[in-house]
Parts: structure tokens; C-alpha cells; sequence
């Protein structure tokens, strides 16, 4: 199904707008190039001169290149070993900004009475800042390790498993909807890169914000141009 242009830079596919934000029940955010203006692991390993090595990694696994999101993020991690825990503090202080229009769309959904999820390949030390900054309902995230004040390379095994990928993704915004007692098509998913397309499969609303040309392909709605809060263009008051 082709999508058609709605607006400058916006893009809808498989509906007419206006749709009304009430009737869904739950909005989950990735959190790195969606919510925020960085991918925090490329961040991270600037600071053990390896930026470039990590973010080529990076790229590929978010355009769909690498199919194993998991090894991806591995090989990445890998990496960092010895980074300082310092160096985190550093990248969220100067470094991490919400994205445009992030803010006043999280409002527009809980005025609405949305429940808000944020689900990241990322990290917990940057999800759980974001999340209440934003004042978000729910989050999931990987654990970096961390011993003798630097990270080790890998990630702390948690409950559920050891990381979020696509999959995971997808589980836990079903999870969430069936903690709510709400169908998936009652959620919005948002996210700009290959392992947000599960949650945003199952999802009534997908929303790709300046995502890659897979994701682009086969969201309901693509921000191209301007902020976040564009895609309250596509509901009725």
C-alpha cells in the first residue's frame, strides 16, 4: 500500500485522517533517535575513541542489515569494555536532548488518557532519566555492567532475559496491553529503526519518526520533516 503525502514531510498510509487519540489506550516510544537526538551506544564509545567502529555498527543493525540485533548489540558492547562509568554522566549531561516536539506529543497522549511505555535496545542509566523526565508510565531497557567504576562489555542479565531486541520489543507492548485488558490495536508504536518494526507491526498506529528507509516502508504514518508533535496534525480535536 503507497503512502501518500499529507502534509510537507508527513506521510500516511492505509487510513484517513482525522483519527481521534482516545480511542487508543497506549503509546510505547523507542527511546535512541526517537525520544532523544543520539544513539546513546555510539555516545558512549566516543569516549574510548571507537565512535566510528560502534556507529557503523550501529547503522547497519538499524536499516535491517545485520538480522541478529542481539549479536549486533553485542559486538558493540564488546567495544566499550573499560570505559569509564564517568563517561555515561558525560553523555547524558552534554550530549542527550529530547527530540523536537517529543514533549508536548507525551502530553497530548496522557491528556488524552493514554498510558505511556518506553521500550530501548538502549540502556537503563539513560531510559530511566528519560523516562522521568518525560514522566512515562512504564520502561524497559538493558543493564550495562559495571565493575571497578567502568563497563565490562556486557550487559547484566535481568528476569526477562538479557536484551531488548525486536522481539522483546514487541512482547512487552503486548504485555503491557494485556495488563491494561486492551487489545494491541488500541496501542500507537513509535521508533525510527529496524528492531521498533515487531511492536510497530502489532500496533493499531505505527508512527516512524525520521526512520529508516525499511521502517519508512511499512509505518502507518512517517515524520519526515519538523518534530514529533507533527503527528497530532492527523487527529481530530
Amino acid at each position: 500500500m503507497t503512502a501518500h503525502e499529507f502534509a510537507p514531510g508527513l506521510f500516511v498510509r492505509g487510513f484517513t485522517p482525522p483519527l481521534k487519540l482516545a480511542d487508543y489506550r497506549l503509546v510505547a516510544f523507542d527511546m535512541d533517535s526517537t525520544l532523544i537526538n543520539i544513539e546513546c551506544v555510539d555516545e558512549i564509545a566516543a569516549a574510548a575513541g571507537r565512535k566510528a567502529e560502534v556507529a557503523a555498527i550501529t547503522e547497519a543493525a538499524m536499516r535491517g542489515e545485520i538480522a541478529d540485533y542481539k549479536d549486533s548489540l553485542r559486538r558493540r558492547l564488546a567495544l566499550l569494555k573499560g570505559v569509564p562509568e564517568s563517561a555515561l554522566h558525560e553523555v547524558y549531561a552534554k550530549h542527550l536532548q529530547l527530540n523536537p516536539g517529543v514533549e508536548p506529543f507525551v502530553q497530548a497522549c496522557r491528556a488524552a488518557g493514554l498510558k505511556t511505555l518506553l521500550v530501548s535496545g538502549g540502556f537503563t542509566f539513560f531510559s530511566e532519566r528519560v523516562r522521568k523526565r518525560l514522566g512515562l508510565d512504564f520502561a524497559r531497557a538493558n543493564e550495562l555492567e559495571i565493575e571497578a567504576g567502568a563497563l565490562t562489555g556486557r550487559l547484566v542479565d535481568r528476569p526477562w532475559g538479557d536484551i531488548v531486541d525486536g522481539a522483546e520489543k514487541k512482547r512487552v507492548l503486548l504485555e503491557v496491553c494485556e495488563l491494561m485488558g486492551v487489545a494491541a490495536a488500541q496501542a500507537i508504536a513509535v521508533g525510527d529503526g529496524a528492531n521498533d518494526l515487531p511492536m510497530m507491526g502489532v500496533a493499531g498506529l505505527s508512527i516512524a519518526y525520521h526512520p529508516k528507509p525499511a521502517v519508512q516502508a511499512q509505518a502507518m504514518v512517517s515524520i519526515l520533516q519538523g518534530g514529533m508533535d507533527r503527528a497530532l496534525d492527523l487527529f481530530g480535536v
